[in-house]
């Protein structure tokens, strides 16, 4: 499936999710984790499935009336739980690669660790970016989303801090960590990352309760 195909997809069944009213939290946040395995977990595969699933809130939420405000709340805090296990599991694979650092080098952690860093900011300006050219209604529940998840956290923020207090404790890695190629050894770190991801959200999966 196309970069785009996919996109629509996920678009699609984020919206119908949103529509259909019932389990919404649960839904999107499945289809998000879903989404988020079917490619390694690297910034660029992040970012287009926030997008994706951003777009499909915003024109879902766009089809309600009195309950758009709860339908966007549930949404939008299933792709913010989303996302935090997204970075839940990148820190467990930053550790990982960190206890390998034959394999790695300082470059390619701190690398990472950075996009870790911006998780937060990019899930809201996404969802900004969804509501632009939307309708009043949509604008303003992602405004006032945005305004107090910037003033209070977001989970996927308060799981970053987590994550980077944890890995301030790892053993330094020093300079004599070199690898053969930075290209291959992101790759390698992206598909730790992913593999992580997929066990997580298969262990969610299964511990919630069947309607």
């Amino acid at each position: 499936m196309t970069e785009i195909n996919q996109h629509q997809v996920i678009k699609d069944e984020i919206r119908e999710a949103v529509q259909s009213g019932s389990d919404v939290h649960h839904k999107i946040k499945t289809i998000t984790l879903n989404a988020l395995t079917k490619r390694q977990l690297d910034m660029e595969n992040i970012k287009n499935v926030a997008e994706a699933v951003s777009h499909g809130i915003t024109e879902g939420v766009a089809t309600q009336s009195e309950h758009a405000k709860e339908a966007f709340g549930h949404a939008a805090s299933a792709l913010d739980d989303a996302l935090a296990v997204a970075a839940e599991a990148s820190k467990l694979a930053i550790e990982e690669a960190a206890s390998r650092v034959s394999e790695y080098s300082h470059h390619d952690l701190s690398g990472a660790n950075n996009d870790l860093q911006g998780l937060e900011g990019m899930f809201l300006d996404t969802l900004e970016k969804a509501a632009k050219g939307g309708s009043q209604l949509v604008a303003d529940l992602v405004g006032d989303f945005v305004d107090h998840a910037r003033q209070s956290g977001t989970a996927v923020g308060k799981q970053t801090l987590t994550a980077l207090e944890a890995l301030r404790e790892l053993p330094h890695w020093g300079k004599e960590a070199v690898v053969s190629g930075t290209v291959a050894a992101t790759v390698t770190l992206a598909q730790i990352g992913s593999g992580i991801l997929s066990g997580i959200a298969e262990s969610l999966q299964s511990s919630h309760p069947k309607k």
